[in-house]
């Protein structure tokens, strides 16, 4: 159900600019003209808005201006941009948009919106102003973008912590917390299963260990949470809340971010165990003829194929590109480039001599070792990937195709004169 406050039709009506803290335009100390504040965007339905959105607006009353400094923009048309993508070099920007049709273009895709006014000094104000104004330049606004590390979040989140003089730094960074950047995926991508197992498959062991608070803004939504429990010295010295004050201005429809994530674990569990004894079926009915076997091993070319193809993907994130969360993936053990030559082999086995065989039996039994070995070393400490779903998924029906293609070539092999 969507919700339009009245507060939303005062602050962002034609007459009155967003960000509604008043400030004295008479005083003659430069920014105290000047509102600096948050705005925070919840959860789209498009893939790249599950995590939510963030801005920083500044309205400055002599002026008569009130701007959101937005750091999430980005173009499919920009050109090189698959290529960027693909290799983890992408580009944003930022730009400053006039406040009122800007937010109300958010609340149009019927998103929710918050606003937090920042207790921040006139020359911290002033300080912010110019540095958005700078950072949004032509030649300044592009950055390296990061979906956990350097994002539209992060970005804000370091304007805020630079005229604060490393204060939301101080405050956040030595605080730990049991949350990880896959828990945050996790839960952010739950609506969509495919692209879900997709993320988790090919995100690596970078992202399981525990982050900090200040890591956690990464998150708009963190950023609103902590900006509220970070304190500023007032002009008596004494510690101060950074947030003067908060309202809503539109409550939209979107589904919100989920507070836990989601258990896929008994799907997975399901999928691969129907995989696993459909291959060791057809693997048992080898047997009988030779149409049976040959249906087997079509079968084991096709799994090996795509697990390899899968495998090829998360070896060439790991070590040809920039995508740092990709690295070090356990799920390797499992999910390897080798399935792609035991389908080659298999392939090749059905027309060929003796040696192919021997050729598909030793990557047969590697290929299937290896994902053995994979589940039995999450014991040791050091391999602690949170791939529970990865090998429930995967392990069945690659130990009944590696172990039947051991034995239907075997066979095969032993028959012959």
């Amino acid at each position: 159900m969507r919700t339009v406050t009245v507060l939303m039709l005062l602050l962002l009506g034609d007459s009155a600019p967003v960000a509604a803290q008043r400030q004295d335009a008479t005083s003659e100390t430069p920014g105290s003209e000047l509102t600096a504040y948050l705005v925070t965007i919840g959860p789209g339905r498009a893939v790249w808005e599950r995590f939510g959105h963030n801005a920083i607006g500044v309205r400055d009353t002599k002026r008569g201006t009130d701007r959101v400094y937005n750091y999430g923009l980005f173009s499919f048309e920009q050109e090189g941009f698959l290529v960027r993508f693909l290799r983890g070099h992408m580009l944003y920007w930022t730009a400053g948009f006039d406040a009122t049709p800007h937010l109300r273009s958010y609340m149009a895709a019927d998103r929710s919106v918050w606003i937090q006014v920042l207790n921040l000094t006139p020359t911290q104000k002033l300080e912010l102003a110019r540095f958005l104004e700078w950072n949004a330049l032509p030649e300044n606004r592009f950055y390296r973008y990061d979906y956990y590390r350097d994002n539209c979040s992060t970005r804000i989140r370091d304007a805020l912590d630079r005229v604060l003089g490393g204060a939301l730094r101080d405050q956040t960074a030595r605080v730990q917390t049991s949350t990880t950047y896959r828990e945050y995926t996790r839960r952010a991508l739950a609506i969509d299963p495919l692209l879900y197992a997709g993320i988790m498959l090919g995100l690596g062991s970078p992202t399981d260990r525990p982050i900090t608070r200040w890591e956690e803004m990464f998150l708009p939504e963190k950023v609103q949470e902590y900006v509220r429990g970070v304190t500023v010295p007032g002009p008596d010295g004494a510690a101060r809340p950074l947030v003067v004050s908060e309202d809503t201005l539109f409550i939209g429809g979107s589904e919100p971010l989920q507070p836990t994530p989601p258990n896929r674990l008994p799907i997975f569990l399901a999928l691969g165990s129907v995989l696993g004894v459909l291959a060791a079926a057809l693997a048992r009915s080898s047997r009988t003829s030779l149409w049976a076997q040959r249906t087997f091993m079509a079968f084991a070319a096709v799994w090996a194929f795509v697990v390899g193809i899968l495998g090829l993907v998360i070896a060439a994130l790991w070590g040809l590109t920039e995508h740092v969360t990709s690295y070090g993936n356990e799920n390797l053990f499992a999910v390897n480039p080798l399935w792609l030559l035991l389908a080659v082999a298999v392939a090749a086995s059905l027309w060929s001599g003796p040696r192919t065989r021997q050729v598909t039996i030793a990557l047969a039994v590697v290929c299937g070792g290896l994902s053995v070995a994979g589940f039995v070393l999450q014991i040791l400490p050091g391999l602690d990937q949170v791939n529970g779903a990865v090998y429930a998924m995967f392990l069945p029906p690659n130990v009944a195709t590696a172990g039947g293609m051991v034995w239907t070539a075997g066979r095969a092999r032993r028959a012959e004169p």
